[in-house]
Formats: C-alpha cells, structure tokens, sequence
C-alpha cells in the first residue's frame, strides 16, 4: 500500500502533539479561532487533526486552530488522522470557503431542525438573523446575485444594488467591473447617480433609508469620486484612441517611403537589415506574415486602390 492512502485513525494523547510551525496570532480576536473553539464546545471536533509521528511525537500538519482549541478546552485527547510519512500528507488547497448565498441556504435548512440560539452558539456568534434574510436576493438581478455568489460582491455591496431596479443594476455591475472597482463606496456612489425613474420605492417601515435620503456631505463625496473615476477612464480611453489613430496613419506614412523608389534602392544599399524590420512591421499590422516581406515590397495605399 503507497504512503498516500496508508493512513490511520487514532486518538492522541495532547502532551504527544507538536505543531510543525507556530503561528503568531492572537487567539483571542482571531474569528477563526472563536468559531472553532466554539463549535467544539458546542458538538465537538468534527474534523481530526492530520499529523505523522516523528521522535516519539506527533507533529501537525493540518488543524493548528483546532488544536489550540482543544488545548484552550482542557481536552486530554484528541482524534487525529496519522500519515506514515510528512510527505504522504497532500494539503487541499483547492477548498473553497461558502459564498454567502450557500451560506444563506444552509442556515435556514438548519433552522428546520435547529434554533437560532444553538446555531449561533456553535458558529460564535451573538445572532445569526442578519445572515438569514432572503429580502434582499429577491430583489437582486440574477446575474448580481451570481456575483455574490462567487463573492465579487460583499453582501453589504449587494445590498446597495436594491436600492435600483434590475436594468440599473447590470449597469453598475458591468461599470464595477470594467473599473475593476467591487468596493462598498463605489456601489454607493453608482447609486447615487442613478436617475430617479431607475429607483426603487422605498418602504415607508423600511429601517435602512436610500444614499440619496441620508448625508448630503457624504453623498457630494461619493458622486465626486464616481466623477473621478469617470474622469481617468475616459482620459485613458481618449488616450488608447489617440494612440491607434496616430499609429496607423504611422504606418501609412511609413509605407509609401519604403515604396519610393530612391528611398527603397538608398535602404537596400545600405540599410537592408533596417529594411527588413519595417516590411515586417508594415505586414504583421495588415494582418500578413512577416515572412511576405522579403519577396513581396509592400503596395502604397494608391497603388492598392487603382484599378486592374
């Protein structure tokens, strides 16, 4: 049997556990590290430590936090999964954490069976009825709540979206994006520039009010900021035109020197290698092989268009 599957279970003793490196964290605020000590207070370890012995001990390789946790607990032994060898221990490093719509999906599947008191308890937190709300996916656009769901967006992000109809919000997606700008302040500060007719009623009990209803100082900032932004794309997209332009009237400048006469016969006697280059140049950007070049002389734009 290989060392990559020949593995076994086993409760440790902790004094027998060694972590393979330390990590300089702070226990107490790490948020990490209070949800796992508190879903082991709350129904245990569920995932064993993996370690492999060495020198009469067991080192770590996955489950630092959640041996820290079980330390912090007074635990005296904990279940561990032990490789014959370091090397036999493959990290998954390809997990991926819940986007908050699963996140969403999962807690309310779990209120079917469980309350919000002992869900909270075992995720450390106070409450958990923030995280319940549907409301606010109901109201996204489809293609905004994928991009929570692949967590482009936060969701305070994608509750800013709400405040818009659906055709305004693939709009300032799309601008977010082409910013490459996914901020909380950016999505205010589109919504803020939104035209009335593309706004949601708001309702009257509703608790939260719209950007445009709240600091008229903290709004100005926003849409300058949009401003701005705006600003510098469309510096850099006049910019990138201006560039093309003058580039291609470039090279149609340089194209009729090299298909006059004198011009080309002075470069072949002396500067044929310099020659060559520009032919080169001149038929990759009409879209042809460079390799044309040496046996077909590029064709001045009036030569092209006179008739056969």
């Amino acid at each position: 049997m290989s060392d990559a599957v020949d593995i076994q279970g086993k409760d440790i003793p902790m004094e027998e556990l060694v972590p393979v490196r330390t990590r300089n964290i702070n226990l107490a605020t790490n948020r990490g590290f209070v949800k796992i000590l508190s879903s082991i207070r709350a129904v245990g370890l569920i995932e064993p430590l993996c370690v492999y012995p060495e020198d009469g001990k067991h080192h770590i390789l996955d489950g630092f936090l959640r041996y820290k946790a079980c330390e912090s607990l007074g635990l005296r032994t904990v279940p561990c999964i032990i490789y014959k060898t370091k090397e036999a221990y493959t990290f998954d490093r390809m997990v991926n954490s819940l986007s908050p719509v699963q996140e969403t999906k999962m807690l309310r599947t779990s209120l079917k069976t469980l309350d919000e008191a002992t869900i909270a308890e075992v995720f450390g937190l106070r409450s958990i009825k923030y995280r319940l709300g549907t409301n606010a996916i109901k109201l996204l656009h489809p293609e905004v709540v994928k991009a929570l769901d692949d967590s482009r967006l936060s969701r305070k992000c994608a509750e800013e979206f709400t405040h818009v109809k659906h055709r305004r919000q693939i709009t300032m997606l799309r601008e977010m994006g082409r910013n490459n700008d996914h901020s909380l302040s950016f999505a205010r500060a589109l919504v803020l520039k939104t035209p009335e007719s593309l706004r949601t009623e708001e309702e009257p009990k509703k608790k939260r009010k719209a950007p445009w209803l709240g600091n008229a100082s903290k709004g100005r900032d926003l849409v300058n900021k949009l401003e701005a932004v705006t600003k510098q794309h469309d510096f850099f997209t006049n910019l990138y035109r201006d560039y093309s332009t003058d580039l291609l009237r470039l090279c149609i400048y340089v194209r009729k020197l090299v298909t006059s006469e004198k011009i080309r016969a002075h470069l072949v006697s002396g500067h044929a290698e310099t020659l060559a280059r520009i032919e080169g140049i001149l038929f990759e950007t009409e879209g042809k092989k460079a390799g044309e070049a040496a046996d077909k002389p590029a064709v001045a734009p009036a030569q092209a268009a006179a008739p056969q």
